[in-house]
């Protein structure tokens, strides 16, 4: 068996589309499960769909995901250029030689003629070149004339071609629903599904990966390769990846590129292990891997046929638990600069890290999880109030009352020391642990919910700052209940 190679092929017309990613997470999965090639190619033909920058952003939307190539445009290798508009001096002449070989002809009709016919057909249209039918005597002397002309696909009389999909199995297809595609426009340069067969020819590509919905062009494919007497490649046709039933996940109705998600907080790491679940299936109920061991783990043979939906809430909680599991010091080093955004004050803020770890499932969350620690948010003097706590304002200021009494003397030197004069309190005062520590967090942060509770934000906020927020929720409330 020859070594198997796969090719990442994307045009640079903008951020990386989920499915996008999807595809080339599962090309690269195909050639290192088997310790493959995986190439990057840059499909730049289509110069009016062009987005500057776009390049680099494949090139480290790659890299930041981990799907490292072995031949590509940067780090060049045996079968380059491997940037499409480097390589169009040789697609005409492999044009010229599929027509020599029966498998192509010369089109010199115009594009009136074509609209008479589609016209004609309606709905089902499908052209009917009378230009294959020209004499090799006729063709000549209109290319020595020099007329405008376009290279397509010459169909022979056959009735039904077939092939192996990986996903889809046994394909049979009409060949009379077919048309015959142009290979070369009349600009010279090749079309997209033209290039695309002599690119993966030359760079010796083993399995082509894509989307499902080029099933149907699949057999005009083969038939080109059929021609050349080249061998096909095997087949790996994907099932999109749909925002809900009906509608495929797509950047023009604003759905999230791998950019976006990145921009809101998830972790390259995540969102790989994420998509790699869309679409496909392991042998076991787990699903958090590392690219490593989706290596190991990657099977053809379980990508399903039936679209994957894209999941917000999973792949948030998928995020959660990378950030939950992550070593601490590269937590630290990755959340720093939010919480030093967010934190101006002389507090600890690797103690506020500890913290949010657990909790937060993107890294964007943790400004709004954090910003009391900065100021003391305006809040609702209701808040003292829980049922589930049994916390009423009469109860909060007298918790509140009895606690900035206990702080007063505490060295704050330790967080236990802080533990033990507050706990101390319910049974002193006849009171659940509920009826005091509520009142003191709500006072302490102005959220009803917050990473950490009442004692830990005290021990990091300090004695100061502590004592101050506590005596702000005594005046508030004891004002609110004097004039109620």
């Amino acid at each position: 068996m020859s070594k198997i190679r796969t090719r990442f092929a994307p045009s640079p017309t903008g951020y990386m589309h989920i499915g996008n990613l999807r595809t080339a997470l599962f090309e690269y999965l195909i050639a290192k499960h088997e310790d493959g090639d995986f190439i990057l190619r840059i499909e730049d033909t289509d110069q009016q769909r062009q987005v500057e920058g776009a390049e680099e952003i494949i090139y480290k939307t790659l890299k930041d995901c981990g799907l490292n190539w072995d031949e590509g445009p940067d780090i060049g290798g045996e079968h380059g250029p491997y940037i499409q508009s480097q390589r169009l001096g040789m697609y005409k002449g492999y044009a010229e030689e599929l027509i020599k070989l029966g498998g192509a002809h010369y089109c010199f009709c115009s594009e009136e003629e074509l609209q008479k016919q589609r016209e004609e057909q309606g709905d089902s249209f499908k052209f009917d070149d009378p230009c294959k039918h020209l004499t090799p005597e006729k063709v000549q002397a209109k290319l020595d004339a020099g007329e405008p002309y376009v290279i397509r696909q010459t169909i022979g009389k056959i009735n039904e071609t077939t092939f192996d999909d990986e996903v889809y199995g046994h394909i049979e297809v009409d060949v009379n629903t077919l048309d015959e595609q142009v290979l070369i426009k009349s600009d010279g340069f090749p079309t997209y599904n033209f290039a695309n067969i002599i690119d993966d020819h030359q760079m010796q590509i083993t399995h082509v990966v894509r989307g499902n919905e080029y099933l149907s062009s699949t057999p005009k494919y083969n038939l080109i390769y059929d021609a050349y007497g080249w061998d096909r490649p095997t087949y790996v046709h994907v099932p999109p990846v749909m925002k809900d039933e009906h509608h495929k996940l797509s950047k023009r109705n604003g759905d999230a590129s791998f950019q976006d998600l990145v921009a809101k907080g998830y972790l390259p790491e995540a969102i790989i292990n994420y998509i790699a679940l869309l679409g496909w299936s392991p042998e076991t109920d787990q699903e958090i891997y590392s690219l490593e061991e989706l290596i190991q783990v990657f099977n053809i043979h379980r990508i399903s046929k039936r679209p994957a939906i894209f999941d917000l809430d999973k792949l948030t909680w998928m995020n959660g638990e990378y950030l939950k599991h992550m070593d601490f010091d590269r937590y630290y080093s990755l959340i720093e600069p939010k919480l030093k955004e967010t934190i101006t004050r002389d507090v600890d803020l690797k103690q506020i890290a500890q913290l949010v770890q657990s909790r937060a499932n993107t890294l964007n969350e943790i400004p709004e999880m954090i910003d009391f620690f900065e100021a003391l948010p305006d809040y609702d003097l209701e808040m003292y109030k829980h049922k589930r706590q049994k916390s009423k304002k009469e109860t909060a200021l007298v918790a509140l009352k009895e606690a900035y009494r206990v702080l007063q003397d505490c060295p704050w030197t330790s967080e236990e020391e802080i533990h033990d004069l507050l706990m101390a309190l319910p049974e002193m005062l006849e009171m659940k642990n509920g009826q005091v520590l509520w009142p003191i967090r709500t006072a302490l942060t102005g959220k009803q919910s917050t990473p950490g509770g009442a004692i830990e934000v005290a021990y990091i906020l300090g004695k100061e700052e502590s004592l101050s927020r506590i005596q702000v929720g005594i005046t508030r409330l004891a004002k609110d209940l004097e004039s109620a």
